[in-house]
């Protein structure tokens, strides 16, 4: 497409507060600053009395924001998100028959995981991006590994009915950007994770994993064949090592991001819990939806409500003098747009994942203000009139 000229439009008079609507690591929760981690544990040892109660503090909020049944254990784990999901299927798939759902990027990589570093012979459930695949062809006899909000592609599962409540397989779900956002129906889950730098707005590089009886059970009851590398150990002398969800992790973990979780965690409570959060992702979602339905230009992803994520909300370019474009010069059209905005400061990071179609990202989870929302949207018309103005129409 070659360089766009911009065409000069009279910039709007409002600016987003905080103009963080990265979709990971996402805007720190409101009011946060690095006075609220004085209490971190540094320069002692994380498995000292204080650095492990800590670490205990953290499991514990999680259990009663997030609701978690007392009967599953929570443990703080290394590698982020992925570092977790990976714990997970390394450890307890091989047992039984595998069904993946693939339906977004980070689906995807779990795909290459089972079979082509397990080299497991897995069934997988694809479809395209902004769409689910057909969930009715899940099966109870077999484990299933699935991520419940598509991060990159904006797309949810929009409840856990597809899965079978006397199953016989596993469920391990990747829950990074719909924990603390979207209803989880415990009873259908046996693995959840998910990491502090989505929608508690925390810092990366540690990953929570949460795991069921029946995920216990599995741990104990089945050996893989292949080597377990020392990060992905969960049991000791063939019983789940307890002490790993009780604050003693595997390796070591920063006690900064630790207390930063923390402080997420202790806001979360302080504004009324998961209900709230929810309700605020919720209002989010609902305000770029208001803009969307009046402007021509742009359309969700997802284009069945009932399935479109209120966390990473993903958007794509529907005018006609853009989609007439081929296909790189659609996604160079997208990265001008964003880049137009993040240089404008008014929002950073909301380019469309890499492997995901040319569009916008923009995260709605409850750490972002609905007022920041109202005041982006006629920054986006701004970008895009400027933008598009100089392209002859379809």
């Amino acid at each position: 497409m070659g360089d766009i000229a911009v065409t000069d439009h009279t910039k709007p008079a409002m600016r987003p507060a905080r103009p963080e609507f990265s979709s990971g690591p996402c805007a720190k929760r409101p009011g946060w600053t690095p006075e609220n981690l004085q209490n971190a544990v540094l320069g002692r040892s994380h498995r000292s009395k204080l650095g492990k109660a800590r670490l205990k503090d953290a499991i514990d909020r999680t259990r009663q924001v997030l609701a978690v049944p007392d009967d599953f254990l929570i443990g703080i784990v290394p590698g982020s998100d992925t570092g977790a999901v990976e714990m997970a299927m390394w450890s307890m798939l091989g047992a039984r028959p595998v069904q993946l759902l693939a339906f977004e990027s980070f689906g995807k990589d779990w795909v290459t995981d089972v079979t082509k570093q397990l080299k497991i012979e897995a069934e997988v459930l694809s479809a395209a991006y902004g769409e689910l695949p057909d969930l009715t062809k899940v099966r109870k006899d077999a484990d299933l590994v699935f991520t419940w909000n598509g991060t990159t592609s904006g797309v949810r599962v929009p409840n856990g009915d597809f899965i079978a409540d006397d199953r016989e397989g596993v469920t391990i779900c990747d829950a990074t950007s719909a924990a603390f956002a979207q209803a989880l129906p415990w009873a259908k889950l046996d693995v959840v994770t998910f990491s502090w730098q989505k929608a508690l707005g925390g810092e990366a590089a540690h990953g929570v994993l949460i795991l069921s009886p029946r995920a216990v059970a599995r741990l104990e009851s089945y050996a893989p064949a292949w080597p377990m590398p020392k990060l992905f150990r969960m049991t000791k002398g063939g019983k789940v090592n307890l002490e790993i969800f009780e604050g003693a992790t595997i390796n070591t973990p920063s006690m900064l991001c630790v207390e930063d979780a923390i402080d997420a965690l202790k806001w979360a409570e302080r504004i009324g819990g998961l209900a709230e959060m929810q309700r605020r992702a919720d209002a989010n979602l609902d305000a770029l939806a208001r803009w969307v339905a009046k402007t021509e230009w742009v359309e969700f992803l997802a284009a069945d409500p009932a399935l479109r994520s209120n966390t990473s909300v993903c958007l794509k370019v529907v005018d006609p003098r853009v989609t007439a474009l081929d296909e790189a010069a659609q996604a160079d059209f997208a990265k001008k747009l964003a880049s137009m905005l993040e240089k404008e400061g008014v929002a950073l990071d909301i380019g469309g994942y890499r492997d995901a179609p040319p569009g916008l990202r923009i995260w709605c989870g409850a750490t972002v203000e609905t007022s920041d929302l109202d005041a982006l949207t006629p920054w986006l018309d701004w970008a895009f009139e400027s933008l598009a103005s100089d392209l002859q129409a379809a």
